[in-house]
């Protein structure tokens, strides 16, 4: 449960109070990539998160490594419950909800996670409202179910 609980407090770090964010964020941070997180589902014991990065290739712009998180408030613990597109492969997935994984598979996706979020909080990404910025050219009420952007 080490794993899991660490995750939780990670995904804390990175997002103190995702009632007072919008939907969807960016944080942007200068000289490294734009961390992306949507709000995917609130309920009173759980939310679910996606968290990604954008790339471009010869196909376009897609998501990577693209994970879903959900972390339980009462039980203290985050884990992931899907994930596509990592280390280059556009259509790998992963997805807890709709397979029955190995216990090592598990492990070692979660494991990821602990080490991508670790990670991201070194290179600063943090997700909180006074960091909460409206995009430049835009007001907020054209932009109130918008994509709004964290910078530091």
């Amino acid at each position: 449960m080490e794993l899991y609980e660490c995750n939780y407090i990670r995904m804390r770090n990175l997002v103190p109070d995702s009632d007072a964010l919008p939907d969807a964020v960016v944080s942007r941070i200068d000289g490294v990539l734009d961390l992306h997180l949507r709000v995917i589902e609130r309920c009173k014991f759980t939310t679910t998160f996606n968290i990604t990065y954008f790339f471009e290739d010869a196909a376009g712009s897609f998501p990577a490594p693209d994970i879903q998180v959900r972390i339980y408030h009462d039980a203290q613990v985050g884990e992931v419950v899907s994930c596509g597109r990592r280390r280059g492969v556009r259509h790998a997935c992963y997805n807890r909800m709709c397979n029955n994984y190995s216990l090592a598979e598990k492990w070692r996706m979660n494991r990821f996670l602990q080490k991508w979020l670790g990670y991201c909080l070194m290179q600063g990404h943090r997700f909180t409202p006074e960091r909460v910025i409206v995009p430049a050219g835009h007001t907020l009420t054209e932009v109130e179910d918008a994509l709004l952007i964290v910078e530091s």
